[in-house]
């Protein structure tokens, strides 16, 4: 099995799916000049970072990620976009995404199982949790056919399923506290050593959820693969 994992910025690496996926994570960095490529492999990751989903010009492998991302869906490849990654699918798809009216989300928040996660093949373990936040763009318009799995306050899109082996979340399951760390360490955030604690505080909690959902998807590419 061999996921394709797309990183937009070195902050925002792969994190826990490293781990939890090992060895299958084949990361392209397009930051560094390497090419995203026109297929992924077995399944593919796109991950977040600090771009907007419309900034092509700040980040000018953006249109090339949404193709790869639509062709993904298209072709049935098992597919999980994380934050900026599920923006740029929901994009792709013909939703909509926009900076969110509520500011910016972040630290360790609540997300609530909608109906349909109950069955999903990654959420169906998945009621009330904890996930780590870091957005101030959101989802405001789900691609048609789109089924809504994960919810939040102040910001409602935070999980939905397209054809039945597309994954899109606006939270990071990827993030291990140190990751958190070094991102609110340079947001400026007046209340970030609190949210850095919160994480950490977390970090039990945000594993025995997240890691059975990740690992699922890794059983997806399995099957897909075979």
């Amino acid at each position: 099995m061999r996921i394709t994992v797309i990183e937009h910025e070195a902050g925002a690496g792969p994190g826990y799916l490293e781990r939890w996926l090992a060895p299958s994570c084949e990361v392209v960095r397009p930051y560094l000049g390497e090419p995203v490529p026109s297929r992924a492999a077995d399944g593919l990751i796109v991950l977040g970072g600090e771009t907007a989903a419309w900034e092509d010009e700040r980040s000018p492998w953006l249109p090339a990620t949404r193709d790869l991302l639509r062709r993904s869906v298209e072709e049935g490849t098992p597919t999980l976009a994380i934050c900026l990654g599920a923006q740029l699918l929901t994009m792709a798809l013909g939703g909509a995404v926009g900076r969110g009216a509520d500011g910016l989300e972040v630290g360790a928040c609540e997300v609530v199982a909608l109906p349909a996660a109950a069955s999903d093949r990654l959420f169906s373990g998945v009621e009330t949790a904890v996930a780590v936040q870091f957005h101030q763009d959101v989802m405001t318009r789900l691609p048609e056919g789109a089924v809504p799995l994960m919810t939040g306050s102040p910001y409602p899109n935070q999980g939905y399923r397209v054809g039945e082996s597309a994954w899109a979340v606006q939270f990071h399951p990827e993030a291990t506290p140190e990751i958190f760390t070094s991102w609110a360490a340079d947001s400026g955030l007046e209340t970030a050593e609190e949210l850095i604690a919160e994480v950490k505080r977390a970090e039990a909690a945000l594993v025995a959820t997240w890691r059975p959902v990740v690992q699922a998807f890794g059983e997806v590419v399995k099957a897909a693969a075979r």
